[in-house]
């Protein structure tokens, strides 16, 4: 999304080399991207109503008069269950939840070919989570979306998720599709989190492989695997080599000495 510039590395959007872009060229460029942020409230201004809130990007992107935007910000509020005349409300005036359908509205203004959800429901209640998360997955089948879903909730994900990415101290240590990456995880890190996620068909009395130690900085990991300091299958090989990711099936990759 370019909010925060690169430090290093390249992102490609269809081809396109983000990070080589202008500021004009990726105005132009970042309504084919939108954002869901994970604050509700945060992310939207509160001095604004929730029509200007959500027409922002369409006044910038297009040519449409203050009727026919009138007229897609209310149909917008009725795709995420809200109510066209809450149109003239400010943000102060909605709950956690609704706060969170506006900020998807307006995602979806532009009509944009992908989505980053950062987090979108770990503020909200549970019982709202699964409304959002419906929400979200009807949206996706609805415009041919494609999402990067950013979340450290292992039941979340498996309920949104076509492929899963799983990271630890910001690599890359397994991908696969979700129902294979589920039912048949590699690395010891998946393997930890998926034994110790909350159940409730859990067996009684398991033992449970949880992690020992603590989680090294980010700002000095590990040399080699950044996992090895917490790993059972960590020996002084994995201090030295930071392992690739490699293939062990279709579409499943595993960045593990071991495997």
């Amino acid at each position: 999304m370019r909010l925060i510039e690169l430090t290093e590395g390249k992102v490609f959007f269809e081809n396109t080399e983000i990070n080589s872009l202008s500021e004009k060229e990726m105005r132009n460029f970042r309504k084919n991207m939108q954002i869901i942020f994970q604050d509700p409230f945060a992310s939207l201004d509160p001095r604004k109503r929730i029509f200007n809130i959500i027409a922002h990007g369409l006044k910038l992107h297009t040519t449409l008069n203050k009727e026919e935007l009138i007229d897609v910000v209310s149909e917008l509020l009725k795709q995420v269950d809200l109510q066209p005349e809450h149109i003239n409300r400010y943000p102060h005036e909605f709950s956690g939840g609704q706060r969170q359908r506006i900020g998807i509205a307006r995602a979806l203004a532009l009509k944009p070919k992908f989505i980053v959800a950062d987090e979108p429901v770990s503020a909200l209640d549970v019982s709202i989570q699964a409304q959002i998360l419906n929400l979200l997955q009807d949206l996706k089948e609805q415009y041919s979306l494609t999402m990067l879903f950013i979340s450290h909730d292992l039941s979340v994900i498996n309920h949104v998720a076509d492929r899963v990415m799983v990271m630890y101290l910001g690599r890359i240590v397994e991908i696969a599709d979700a129902e294979e990456l589920y039912s048949n995880p590699s690395h010891p890190y998946t393997k930890s989190l998926l034994e110790v996620a909350p159940t409730i068909n859990a067996v009684k009395n398991k033992k449970k492989d949880i992690l020992k130690g603590d989680i090294p900085s980010p700002i000095n990991p590990p040399s080699g695997c950044v996992f090895r300091t917490r790993c059972p299958l960590a020996n002084s090989e994995c201090a030295k080599i930071i392992p690739e990711l490699k293939k062990i099936n279709t579409d499943h990759f595993v960045s593990c000495l071991k495997k």
